[in-house]
């Protein structure tokens, strides 16, 4: 499948083929939905916790006898029903990662490409680079072509002054070709790809 290529200024630079392997795959939902859960899983911190009966503070010492006082038994003043005790079946640390295979996880990443290609939201640039860092003259850049939410996916380095001139911008996303990824592809309404961010990405998700 041909599409256009476009300069930042927002003038033809030809065309490219891209491969109906990784552009023109049938969109599967339910890949894409695992794999987001895979992502959104495995970026959980995991450090919630509460505080169990041995890390309560306090004194281990039995607070009244045993028997004869008219009140429940207790060992300590650390038990759940007490004030300031302790948290029962509360969360611990641990992580939240969940393994998917990699066959999966390449599939969803054609998928979520598949899907911009095919509602028109796949923008393929000559190059990423900005003479300066200046955020004015790249949001007049974007303006003409017309994206005001899209992700930019560049080649293995992102341009210095490209990734300054893009940092202030709202909804707009940069990411070098090896950090391409479903979710951040889905969450913005238009994809932009560098040629050299699409030899990557064959080269990444090639069989």
């Amino acid at each position: 499948m041909k599409i256009a290529v476009k300069t930042l200024e927002g003038k033809d630079s030809g065309e490219i083929t891209l491969d109906k392997a990784i552009y023109g795959v049938d969109v599967r939902n339910d890949i894409i939905h695992r794999v987001v859960n895979y992502q959104l899983a495995k970026r959980r911190a995991g450090t919630h916790a509460a505080q169990t009966r041995d890390k309560v503070s306090g004194t281990g010492k039995k607070p009244w006898a045993q028997k004869g006082t008219g009140r429940a038994r207790a060992g300590d003043l650390k038990r759940t029903q007490d004030r300031g005790g302790a948290v029962v079946h509360g969360p611990v640390v641990r992580s939240h990662a969940i393994s998917l295979p990699k066959k999966i996880r390449k599939l969803a990443l054609k998928c979520a490409l598949s899907s911009k290609a095919a509602k028109g939201k796949l923008i393929i640039l000559d190059d990423a680079k900005a003479k300066d860092h200046k955020t004015k003259p790249m949001a007049a850049a974007f303006a003409k072509l017309e994206l005001t939410n899209a992700l930019i996916i560049g080649g293995k380095e992102i341009d210095v002054n490209f990734a300054r001139a893009t940092a202030n911008l709202p909804r707009i996303d940069v990411l070098p070709s090896q950090g391409a990824n479903v979710y951040d592809i889905l969450r913005r309404d238009v994809l932009v790809l560098t040629k050299e961010a699409v030899n990557d990405l064959a080269e990444k998700l090639k069989d």
